[in-house]
């Protein structure tokens, strides 16, 4: 029985199955908002009370080519593929261009930058506490 908080270190599942889990929850939030950028491109809902066919090019392009990537990247991690990570990799690392060097096309969202900064680096700490732990083992 677990009572202290030494009890749920001791008796926490191996890092690798926690980064497992973990990539499996970014893989639902990308597989929610890859299906919420297609239903902007087939007409369901507007994004900020603009319909995608009335949405300058740019964002058009970026809607698309986060549409595709999104489930794509969600696919990946889910799976727990190399290639899964290095497609949210990039994802969310387009995304942080994209609302800082373009941010007078695409608008300033710090709170998303933020996020991905944070996702970022949870992946990092979790790869290498598994790392570690299959080192030591």
């Amino acid at each position: 029985m677990i009572v202290t908080f030494q009890d749920l270190i001791k008796n926490r599942p191996p890092w690798g199955g926690i980064l497992i889990w973990y990539l499996r929850l970014i893989a639902l939030l990308l597989l929610g908002g890859g299906i919420i950028h297609w239903a902007r491109i087939v007409g369901f809902m507007p994004w900020r009370g603009v319909w995608f066919w009335d949405m300058p090019v740019e964002w058009q392009t970026a809607t698309v080519f986060f549409a595709v990537l999104d489930l794509v990247a969600a696919i990946g991690l889910w799976l727990a593929v190399s290639w899964g990570t290095v497609m949210w990799l990039f994802r969310a690392l387009s995304q942080i261009v994209m609302h800082t060097a373009f941010a007078d096309v695409f608008g300033r969202r710090p709170y998303e930058i933020s996020f991905y900064m944070i996702t970022i680096a949870i992946y990092l700490l979790l790869l290498y506490l598994m790392e570690r732990e299959n080192r030591s083992t």
